[in-house]
């Protein structure tokens, strides 16, 4: 299990609309702020808490049941973190970068791999994951709200 807080801009609670269907075995929901959103997801293991938390995240900009899966239309990424925390940091601001610059909105992420590096000195873990989905369109994906920047405030990972 995963605890996760997302910060974003604003702090409007959402429903989530995930059903057994449309995504793999985890959930997410959002949770009260004042300022910001949070986003707590979960799984039956980190991998599958980690992809639901990018897809609340997306789920919290537009109503993930007006976007489609194209075929073909696949945005991989890579992160990095020295720990779950800074991993999950890197996974979401990754993800927030495919959005900013080209505008394509994932209903589905699936991480491809997950490797941790050890040394004397340091843990290095290292994921890529795929994200399934289609480009943001105004006039087919109603506009939620705006996440600026993913910050490290009240993330807790367990």
């Amino acid at each position: 299990k995963m605890d996760k807080k997302l910060t974003g801009k604003e702090g409007d609670t959402k429903q989530t609309n995930i059903t057994k269907e449309n995504c793999s075995p985890g959930g997410y929901e959002y949770l009260d702020h004042p300022a910001d959103v949070q986003i707590h997801s979960w799984g039956p293991d980190i991998k599958v808490a980690f992809e639901q938390c990018a897809v609340g995240m997306f789920g919290y900009m537009t109503d993930l049941s007006t976007v489609s899966i194209e075929e073909g239309r696949v945005m991989e990424i890579s992160a990095e973190g020295h720990d779950l925390e800074s991993l999950l940091f890197s996974f979401l601001d990754e993800f927030l970068f495919v959005f900013s610059s080209d505008y394509f909105i994932c209903k589905e992420v699936k991480i491809t791999s997950w490797e941790t590096e050890e040394t004397a000195d340091e843990r290095l873990i290292k994921v890529t994951a795929q994200g399934f989905g289609e480009d943001f369109n105004l006039e087919k994906h109603p506009q939620g709200t705006e996440v600026k920047a993913i910050t490290y405030s009240a993330m807790d990972v367990k």
